[in-house]
């Protein structure tokens, strides 16, 4: 096993492993790794049962480690997913809305894990680098929805 230089480390309460499949299974680029066990009992875990999980997220190597209910997860950090049309967009919202996820405002939705996810059509990041009105208009489309309409901010981006 090749240990990449940089690893976004994501802790979860005693699901790593479910969390790692259920986004292996769906955002593309996306797998599960090595699964190592704790060697001894921990304070988030016992001897034996699943400690660091190695998986990748849409080409983002990551490491879930299993360390209790400790440290909660916040919108401080969030996966962000470009995607390039509505049916991609409500795609990845589905699947982790579905799964016991939660909605939230501007494009935002939490897994039932807990782990922030932006679902971003690239429509969106575009309006925004391109400036001026056209940011304008198609930042405050976006600040009235939850899920992100594609054809609501290319309408905005055209004034």
């Amino acid at each position: 096993m090749t240990i990449p230089r940089n690893t976004v480390c994501i802790w979860y309460d005693t699901e790593a492993e479910a969390a790692a499949r259920f986004y292996a299974a769906t955002f593309p680029d996306s797998h599960v790794g090595a699964i190592h066990r704790s060697p001894m009992d921990n304070p988030g875990n016992k001897a034996g049962e699943v400690l660091v999980v190695h998986f990748t997220v849409a080409g983002i190597p990551c490491i879930g480690l299993n360390g209790g209910p400790i440290f909660p997860h916040s919108e401080a950090f969030s996966f962000q997913i470009a995607t390039d049309t509505q049916q991609e967009t409500d795609r990845y919202w589905n699947a982790i809305i579905g799964n016991g996820g939660r909605e939230s405002e501007c494009g935002w939705c939490k897994d039932k894990w807990g782990v922030n996810w932006q679902i971003t059509p690239r429509t969106l990041t575009e309006a925004l680098a391109a400036g001026g009105e056209e940011a304008r208009r198609a930042f405050a489309a976006m600040m009235t929805m939850r899920k992100i309409d594609v054809a609501a901010i290319d309408a905005a981006r055209r004034g």
